[in-house]
């Protein structure tokens, strides 16, 4: 089986790469490095693996890549943090928007000539923005008021492409929402811009890596967003690519949408006291102060992860204990070199 994944140079889509080669598949990725600039994307030199450097909006182009696949994860999309919703409102909606067309656009073509099977459209968290049910299920977006960002509201959109292209053309599909994705691998965007935390500086993107840059320069008391009771589900990357992974071959995930996340639901200052003790030990009193938040930043995002479990028998399994040992050693190293 062969698979074109766009997106593949960023921190998701790198996971999903390796994940699918460790499977087995036959990979095409497709990145145009928007995010970080020239890099050495996961799985590049890998048996079975072709890396195209190009543009996920070229319609020409995926078509052409999607000519002998028999799967698309369209992964590509403008994202970063909180910090990106507010200063980057407009150019989120607009690109994504493109993209997503773009993906569509392809796929149907695809489809029709009878190569493609299914699309596997990765969206978001963000589209239970505004949800009021939790754990959110899956549903409870379309019976939820619209998410009040324009990123979560051009994710939601385009979860209704997947749809309208069902409706219309019957191109086969599933909806898989990551939920707050954590790992190794992610770096300072080209589009970041420095924020002072404190008396650090940050290219503030998300919570795990900034907070374990500013324990780890030794930032004390840590400065945390808002109060810190903002609930997130920290799902490790691996976990992610493997469900990812699953939903494209499941057959009872053909036309269906779930989410992809770990159940353990964790605060932010539960997250901040961890990374504190892991970095400084038992003996250092945890000191914290909170700084104004950002705008959309939703203080409690939670996911049922039941239809995951029931129908395609998925559950992610790494804790936030065992993602942490893996990434503050990550993220030490890459704040000596200067690339975070």
């Amino acid at each position: 089986m062969k698979l074109l994944i766009t997106g593949a140079a960023g921190f998701i889509g790198g996971y999903v790469v390796e994940e699918f080669l460790e499977a087995g598949w036959d990979v095409v990725g497709l990145d145009n490095f928007s995010k970080y600039g020239d890099s050495h994307p996961r799985g590049l030199g890998r048996p079975h693996y072709r890396f195209v450097r190009g543009d996920a909006k070229d319609v020409g182009l995926l078509v052409e890549l999607l000519a002998d696949c028999d799967h698309f994860v369209a992964g590509a999309a403008m994202i970063g943090g909180i910090a990106y919703f507010h200063r980057l409102a407009y150019d989120l909606l607009a690109e994504n928007e493109r993209i997503t067309a773009a993906a569509f656009d392809a796929a149907i073509e695809a489809h029709r000539r009878a190569t493609l099977k299914k699309i596997t459209l990765l969206s978001s968290s963000m589209v239970f923005e505004s949800a009021a049910h939790f754990p959110s299920q899956e549903g409870d977006e379309l019976r939820s008021p619209p998410p009040s960002s324009t990123y979560g509201f051009q994710k939601l959109a385009g979860e209704y492409f997947v749809r309208g292209a069902w409706q219309q053309y019957r191109l086969p599909y599933t909806i898989v929402r990551p939920f707050n994705c954590v790992g190794i691998g992610e770096r300072r965007a080209k589009s970041d811009i420095e924020i002072l935390s404190g008396d650090v500086k940050l290219a503030l993107s998300h919570a795990v890596p900034d907070l374990a840059q500013k324990v780890l320069r030794g930032q004390d008391p840590l400065h945390i967003l808002g109060s810190g009771n903002q609930v997130r589900h920290y799902t490790y990357g691996g976990d992610l690519a493997r469900g990812i992974r699953v939903c494209v071959e499941h057959p009872a995930a053909a036309n269906e949408d779930f989410n992809i996340s770990t159940a353990q639901a964790t605060t932010v200052l539960e997250l901040a006291r961890t990374i504190w003790r892991k970095v400084h030990g038992p003996d250092r009193p945890f000191r914290y102060v909170s700084d104004e938040p950002f705008p959309h930043d939703v203080q409690y995002r939670s996911p049922s992860v039941e239809k995951a479990k029931r129908l395609l028998g998925f559950e992610a399994t790494t804790t936030l204990d065992e993602i942490l040992d893996e990434v503050i050693p990550w993220i030490r190293e890459q704040i000596r070199l200067g690339t975070i």
